[in-house]
């Protein structure tokens, strides 16, 4: 027997499976009346369905390690030495990549931002 602090009654939640039943299989709306539809996407709405969106111009090496080091760093590292850095990524458990690189930094330097990170590890934009 399941407890817990659920919205709905087990009734309930049967109706709204038997409700579905008909669009999950059709793959299509089974509904007469057209206002209980999802709005569908506007012809200039950008295509996020298929994954994230690509940067303009590509991208680059500089721009992965960039996108990398601020997702396993992120805001609350900042100002810190090389030191905090390498300690953070390893406590975030990051690739072992971006702690080699993270070593590689200066040790006498504090660093206020993930591009001035990847800047003193001597990767351009667009590279």
């Amino acid at each position: 027997m399941q407890r817990g602090s659920d919205r709905l009654s087990v009734r309930r939640d049967d109706e709204m499976k038997h409700e579905l039943q008909g669009l999950i299989r059709s793959g299509h709306p089974t509904r007469v009346e057209e206002w209980h539809d999802p709005e569908p996407a506007a012809d200039d709405d950008p295509e996020v369905m298929a994954g994230p969106v690509p940067a303009r111009g590509g991208g680059g090496e500089a721009e992965a390690f960039r996108f990398e080091f601020a997702r396993h760093l992120g805001r609350t590292t900042f100002p810190a030495e090389r030191d905090t850095i390498v300690r953070t990524l390893s406590e975030r458990h990051a690739p072992d990549r971006l702690i080699d690189l993270a070593e590689e930094l200066p040790g006498d330097r504090t660093f206020h931002t993930v591009q001035e990170v990847v800047s003193a590890l001597g990767l351009q934009p667009g590279a």
